[in-house]
C-alpha cells in the first residue's frame, strides 16, 4: 500500500475533547479537508509516560473508547499508531506472570536479565545511552522472596524487551497483525534505538543488529498492508540510513533548522538540507516530545545551534538533557527544548505561517501536532501541575476550546494553507529547489500541467504561493 501524500494530524486520544469519539467529531467538523491521515498517540492501557508504557497493544483504554472508534477514523484516514518496540508495562500480564513465577515463567525470556549479562564495569556504564537519572536497571522481587534485575531504559514502569528471544518477535508479530486488521497503515516504531543491548557499547542503535530488527519489523508490517516510521532522535545520518533501508525516516532536523532560519533570516543551511533530505521522510515541526536538538547536529554548525537554544530558551521551560549512566549528574548536551512551536517563534503569526509553508513544500509527508494545528501557547499551568516539562506542549483542549481556536486568524490562515497542500496535484510530482538569496527560500513542485511555487522572505517572514489554475490556464498568487 502507499500512504496518501497529504498532511497527517498528530493527536492524543483525549486532548482534543475527552476521547476518541470527540476527536473524530472535531476532525469531521473542522479538519476533514486539510488532512489525509491521523497519528493517534498511544490509546492503549498504560501506567506511565503519557501512554508509552502499554499493558498491551491489543486493547483500547476504556476511558478513550473502543476499537470501533479507532476503526471509524481508519475508515476515512490513513491511521498511524505507535508500536512500542523497546518495552512493556510492569502491569502487563506477561510481567506480572514473571514476578509470580520467576525464571520459570513462560514469559521470562521476554525481559532482559541484567545479572545474566556478565560483569558491567563503570566504563561500561559510562557508555550506555540513558534516559533517566540512574542506571537503566531495576531490581524486582519475586513471589518466592528472591530478587533479580531487569533492564528498564525509561521509567521504572517500562520494562525493556529482549530481542534475543523468539518470544519477543512472536509478541511483536501478533501485535502488528492485530493492529493492521483494524486499519493501521503506518506503525511509528517508538524507541526502537534502545532495543540493542550489548555491554561495552552505548546499547543504542547498535549496528547491524538494529537494522536487522527494523528490516524484520518492516517486513511483517508490509505483509499486513502497512508501512513503518522508525522514531529516533540522534545525528541526521540515522535518518538517511533508515531511508536507505526502505522505511520512512523522520525529518526531525527541520524543526530546529527552521527556527534558526526564521530567527536569523538565513536560509543557507536550510537550503543545503532541502537539497539532500530523504524524499520519503515525514516532516514535523512539533511533537509530544518537544523540539529535539541532536537531530540537527551535523546540519547546523555548533554556534548556530547554540544561538537557537539561547533564543528559544527565553520562552521555554528548562531543557531536557542527555546524561551518562556512570555519572547521572553529568550533562552531555541539550536533548530537547520544551516549548510550543508558536511560542518558539515569538507568537509571530507571519513567521509561524512561513514555517508551516516551508514544511508543507519540503519533500515528504507533513505531520502537524494538534497544539501546532491550533497555534497553541505554552501551558505553564499543566506543566507545573504535573512536574513534566514536556507537558508545556500537551494542552488538554475541550470541544469548545477547539471550536474557538479555529476562529483565530493564524489558524484560519494555516487551515487554508493545509487545504492547498492536501489537494493540489503538483505535490505528487517532482520537487525543485529554486534559486534565492541567502535571506529567502524558493521551492517548486511540478506534476504534469500542475505547478506551484513557494517564496518566503525570511526578513519579513512573508510567504507567497503561486500556482497554475488548470481550468483557467492562469497563474494565480496567494499570500499568507
Amino acid at each position: 500500500m502507499t500512504l496518501r501524500n497529504q498532511i497527517q494530524l498528530i493527536a492524543y486520544p483525549d486532548r482534543m475533547g475527552n476521547n476518541l469519539a470527540d476527536l473524530y467529531t472535531l476532525i469531521d467538523r473542522h479538519f476533514s479537508r486539510v488532512i489525509g491521515g491521523v497519528h493517534i498517540l498511544p490509546p492503549y492501557p498504560s501506567n506511565a509516560d503519557g501512554g508509552f508504557s502499554p499493558l498491551s497493544h491489543k486493547e483500547i483504554d476504556p476511558k478513550y473508547g473502543t476499537w470501533a472508534d479507532i476503526e471509524k477514523i481508519s475508515s476515512r484516514f490513513d491511521l498511524c499508531l505507535d508500536l512500542t518496540l523497546n518495552h512493556i508495562s510492569d502491569e502487563s500480564e506477561e510481567f506480572k506472570d514473571f514476578i509470580a513465577h520467576g525464571y520459570e515463567s513462560e514469559h521470562a525470556d521476554l525481559f532482559v536479565h541484567v545479572d545474566q549479562l556478565g560483569p558491567i564495569s563503570p566504563d561500561d556504564l559510562a557508555r550506555i545511552h540513558i534516559r533517566k537519572e540512574k542506571e537503566p536497571f531495576r531490581e524486582v522481587s519475586f513471589a518466592d522472596g528472591t530478587t533479580g534485575r531487569v533492564w528498564c531504559t525509561f521509567t521504572e514502569h517500562q520494562i525493556d524487551l529482549n530481542f534475543n528471544s523468539p518470544k519477543t518477535y512472536a509478541l511483536m508479530e501478533d501485535y502488528i497483525k492485530f493492529l493492521a486488521a483494524r486499519g493501521v497503515k503506518l506503525f511509528r516504531l517508538d524507541a526502537f534505538g534502545y532495543t540493542t543491548k550489548k555491554i561495552g557499547t552505548s546499547c543504542f542503535l547498535v549496528e547491524p543488529d538494529v537494522y536487522d530488527l527494523l528490516k524484520w519489523i518492516d517486513g511483517v508490517a508490509r505483509e499486513n498492508g502497512a508501512e513503518t516510521l522508525p522514531e529516533v532522535h540522534d545525528h541526521a545520518s540515522f535518518q538517511y540510513a533508515i531511508a536507505l533501508h526502505g522505511m520512512h525516516p523522520y525529518g526531525f532536523a527541520l524543526a530546529p533548522l527552521l527556527l534558526y532560519s526564521l530567527l536569523d533570516a538565513n536560509s543557507v543551511y536550510l537550503k543545503q538540507w532541502l537539497r539532500m533530505c530523504p524524499r520519503n521522510q515525514l516532516t514535523v515541526l512539533d511533537t509530544h516530545d518537544g523540539i529535539c536538538i541532536p537531530d540537527v547536529e551535523g546540519i547546523l554548525p555548533k554556534a548556530e545551534i547554540q544561538a537557537v537554544v539561547d533564543n528559544v530558551s527565553q520562552r521555554s521551560a528548562d531543557p531536557i538533557l542527555r546524561r551518562s549512566a556512570a555519572n547521572v549528574h553529568s550533562v552531555g548536551a541539550i536533548y530537547q527544548l520544551t516549548c510550543t512551536y508558536y511560542d518558539a517563534l515569538k507568537r509571530n503569526d507571519d513567521a509561524y505561517i512561513a514555517a508551516r509553508a516551508i514544511q508543507f513544500f519540503a519533500p515528504g509527508i507533513p505531520q502537524v501536532y494538534y497544539v501546532g494545528l491550533l497555534a497553541g501557547c505554552n501551558d505553564l499551568e499543566l506543566m507545573e501541575a504535573t512536574g513534566e516539562l514536556r507537558d508545556i506542549n500537551r494542552h488538554y483542549y475541550t470541544l469548545d476550546e477547539v471550536d474557538e481556536a479555529v476562529k483565530a486568524p493564524v489558524v484560519r490562515r494555516l487551515l487554508k494553507l493545509m487545504e492547498f497542500r492536501c489537494n493540489y496535484p503538483a505535490f505528487d510530482g517532482v520537487f525543485h529547489l529554486m534559486y534565492s538569496n541567502d535571506s529567502s527560500v524558493a521551492m517548486c513542485w511540478r506534476h504534469g500541467e500542475y505547478r506551484c511555487e513557494l517564496f518566503v522572505d525570511l526578513n519579513f517572514k512573508k510567504a507567497t504561493v503561486g500556482y497554475v489554475d488548470v481550468k483557467s490556464k492562469r497563474w494565480l498568487t496567494m499570500r499568507w
